[in-house]
């Protein structure tokens, strides 16, 4: 069964998380329209990028439909985004849509609200197209790799690894396995233990230099408020070098792995 792709963020005031889906969107499709193996580089011809967030190809192309939706902050409802999209998947041939939630932590928006959204645009639907909800990116093992490559360019005595947080009860246990997995200690933006709360933990415990890698996916309104903390903090601490990493970003091993988690 031929599948399309509906990429589903949170959605943001900022424009540049958008920005930055539309081109892991982009790297998605190339990955595919050139290439029998998604782990091959993308080569230079660009897929056609139309409106409504959406990569239109032919129905002969080797490349599946690849578009985007947003659960907040949009003009519409998820579950109308998905029913529209589905729509359009539909008339271009494929019977099934796969639903991917690129979302870090399995909060309430991943257990609850996605798919809550996905029911009603498949009432809506009224069986014309498959709906298949992934599991989110964050369950992917393959994170705890990308984040450590990153890490693997700095010369940090210790890494935070600074996430966002989520009220739901337990979402924290996998930021902490992910922070094993690379020898890191977990703040959160939103709950205890705060990044300067742990700042000061390791500043006390003798570290001298200090890597802080955001848990997000791109750069907006909340990497640009860390900034500014982790600036607050080198002022009081001048001693300690702190090296603030970049959010994960819309980048080609982003976007095999996605590939990778859509497969498996």
């Amino acid at each position: 069964m031929r599948s399309a792709y509906l990429l589903v963020s949170h959605g943001s005031r900022d424009p540049r998380p958008q920005v930055a889906l539309e081109r892991l969107a982009w790297l998605l499709q190339g990955s595919r329209e050139q290439l029998p193996s998604h782990k091959s580089q993308v080569t230079s011809r660009k897929p056609q990028l139309i409106p409504n967030s959406e990569f239109r190809i032919p129905n002969s192309s080797p490349a599946p439909l690849i578009g985007t939706a947003c659960l907040e902050l949009s003009q519409k409802p998820l579950h109308q985004q998905i029913a529209e999209f589905s729509d359009r998947a539909l008339s271009c041939g494929y019977q099934q849509v796969q639903i991917v939630p690129l979302f870090l932590l399995p909060g309430v928006h991943v257990m609850e609200d996605i798919p809550a959204e996905v029911e009603q645009a498949r009432q809506a639907l009224k069986v014309k197209v498959k709906l298949e909800l992934r599991p989110h990116l964050g369950s992917h093992t393959g994170l705890a790799r990308l984040l450590q490559q990153q890490l693997d360019r700095t010369q940090a005595e210790q890494t935070i690894l600074l996430a966002h947080g989520s009220r739901r009860k337990g979402s924290e246990h996998h930021v902490e396995a992910i922070a094993q997995q690379i020898s890191a200690v977990t703040a959160y933006w939103s709950v205890a233990p705060s990044l300067d709360a742990r700042v000061q933990e390791l500043v006390l415990a003798g570290w001298r230099r200090i890597a802080i890698l955001p848990y997000f996916l791109f750069a907006g309104g909340i990497t640009d408020a860390i900034a500014e903390v982790v600036g607050q903090l080198q002022q009081q601490f001048p001693a300690i070098e702190f090296c603030l990493m970049q959010p994960l970003g819309a980048t080609q091993e982003l976007a095999d792995l996605i590939w990778d988690a859509i497969e498996t």
